[in-house]
């Protein structure tokens, strides 16, 4: 048994090795599951990306609708100013609730010298609203004519200073929460003294 023992098992070692490598490349050689991971890869990729895009737009088309309704907020607080304004039976001061207790005021308006306010003035019928403005008017202790106007302060004018605060809310919008924007402007009503004019 000498050398012909010792070639044999020479040979079955070498076998065994090649059986082992074949095994080996068999398992990484096959890729028929590849094409499955990488077509799982791409619909989960594809699926966020539609996700986020869908989000996205439900975000931009929420943010359009509440700058549309803040607009029109707007406009409809502006036009509640401008509907008051030209009736002049809104700024008789005869017809003001007298205000006792100035820290009732909101907080910007309690250092004008508001004395007396109106909360339901008369509206111009040339302007409807679907939902009416809030429209208080405020007169203030200031006198002197107004800065630039080209009046002394000694001529023949009394000068009543008011201040129109007009809330508008969202006219078109459908939910329960609507935008609501404000806008004051301050009105200087002059009448003749009676010491008369010039």
């Amino acid at each position: 048994m000498g050398p012909k023992g010792s070639n044999l098992v020479c040979k079955k070692e070498k076998r065994g090795k090649r059986e082992m490598n074949t095994k080996d490349n068999s398992i990484f050689g096959n890729q028929s599951g590849a094409a499955l991971v990488i077509a799982l890869i791409i619909m989960v990729v594809l699926t966020i990306v539609a996700l986020a895009s869908s989000l996205t737009s439900v975000f931009e088309m929420k943010l359009s609708g509440n700058k549309r309704g803040m607009t029109d907020a707007f406009f409809v607080a502006d036009a509640g100013v401008q509907a008051v304004v030209p009736d002049v039976s809104n700024f008789n001061s005869f017809s003001y609730t007298l205000v006792a207790n100035t820290s009732t005021l909101p907080q910007t308006l309690r250092n004008e010298g508001i004395d007396s306010n109106l909360t339901s003035p008369t509206l111009s019928s040339s302007v409807s609203f679907t939902v009416s403005p809030t429209i208080t008017i405020y007169h203030t202790s200031n006198t002197g004519a107004p800065r630039g106007t080209g009046f002394s302060a000694t001529g023949n004018f009394d000068f009543n200073y008011f201040i129109v605060d007009s809330i508008g809310r969202d006219q078109m919008g459908s939910s329960l929460i609507r935008s609501n924007c404000e806008v004051r402007e301050k009105v200087v009503r002059l009448i003749p003294s009676s010491q008369g004019g010039n």
